[in-house]
């Protein structure tokens, strides 16, 4: 193999932090290394190391990367920064390079064949690795950082943890640009691994297992009622709690049957649910303007003056909370101190 020395344009790689104009030098060996980190990549080291290695360009991996992902040559132009007969061309000496028409003009956009599906996930693990290399040498400076980050949480966890998390990354990191996003649990992993979520806040419990996951806390469940609320008092036993009307939370579509109900059964209780509803964030103000009461997380009414809360009558009730992210951003500076910071955040609020 010969060695040879490769141009591109940090504008594919914003994560470091360098102006669009500037340009680094990677030897080609090092490159195709990284490539061959693993055995997954396979196929797609017998593609690279099948071509000449002086023709390897790693502009036209990373525009092979983004055509991939948008499946369109004039969104894959915006996002790398260039004219759209410029993303024409570069498919085209791809299409030479690896003897494949690697994306099919359709109706909407383009259609991935069969070697570019294949080369999509250890394309884009060599790309992080390279990306990854670069920022892990240099000293992440939060004032200078220009990053976006993807976050995945729950209503909840939007509510009682977004805005203190929002303040300790933008006041060191002011140029952060923070994204939060319903938590899809079912679609998670591959979010993760397509770059379309960087971290999730989630139960750890419900994570999967391949993911990286840190706990932050624990979370109680109380008892809310309204204010002065004639039946509601600290101490309430279990006949008690199923005297009263409630309201339940359920994300499967109305559902009035939770957990917390086939741990009654096993009691030999019942209780009389009148309310399903689909978020924690409508509950506290429906039960301050009603009889109705409802087991919710304890963060959610810290601070609430127009209720009357009280200590879950089921003592187990509860669920712990934590950071999950993806090996692809385990060793990224950027990454790892956003980490940080929530987890040193949530240690200052326990």
């Amino acid at each position: 193999m010969h060695t040879q020395l490769i141009l591109f344009e940090s504008s594919i790689f914003p994560s470091v932090g360098a102006t669009s104009e500037a340009l680094f030098l990677v030897d080609a060996e090092t490159i195709v290394q990284y490539i061959e980190i693993s055995k997954k990549f396979r196929f797609f080291t017998l593609g690279i190391n099948e071509m000449d290695t002086k023709r390897l360009d790693l502009n036209l991996l990373a525009t092979l990367e983004v055509l991939i992902e948008e499946k369109n040559v004039t969104k894959a132009a915006s996002r790398l920064h260039l004219s759209q007969p410029a993303v024409s061309a570069q498919l085209s000496r791809l299409r030479d390079l690896f003897n494949d028409q690697l994306l099919i003009p359709a109706r909407h956009g383009m259609i991935p064949t069969a070697k570019a599906l294949e080369l999509s996930s250890p394309l884009r693990l060599a790309m992080d690795q390279v990306r990854d290399t670069l920022t892990t040498h240099q000293s992440f400076d939060p004032l200078q950082a220009n990053l976006t980050v993807m976050i995945a949480c729950t209503d909840y966890l939007q509510s009682v943890i977004g805005l203190s998390m929002i303040k300790a990354l933008r006041q060191q990191a002011p140029g952060v640009k923070i994204g939060l996003r319903a938590l899809e649990p079912i679609r998670l992993e591959s979010q993760m691994a397509n770059g379309e979520v960087d971290l999730a806040l989630m139960t750890p419990e419900a994570a999967p297992s391949a993911l990286r996951c840190k706990h932050l806390y624990d979370e109680t469940y109380v008892l809310i009622g309204r204010q002065d609320h004639p039946h509601l008092a600290e101490g309430m036993t279990i006949d008690d709690y199923v005297r009263l009307e409630h309201i339940v939370l359920s994300l499967n579509e109305g559902s009035f049957l939770t957990p917390i109900d086939q741990a009654l059964k096993t009691l030999g209780y019942t209780r009389e649910v009148a309310l399903s509803a689909a978020s924690f964030l409508i509950v506290p103000e429906i039960v301050s303007q009603s009889d109705l009461v409802a087991l919710v997380p304890k963060r959610l009414v810290e601070g609430r003056t127009n209720l009357t809360v009280v200590s879950s009558p089921i003592t187990s009730a509860g669920f712990s909370v934590g950071m999950v992210w993806h090996e692809r951003n385990h060793g990224h500076s950027a990454h790892r101190w956003v980490r940080e910071t929530i987890s040193h955040m949530m240690a200052l609020k326990k």
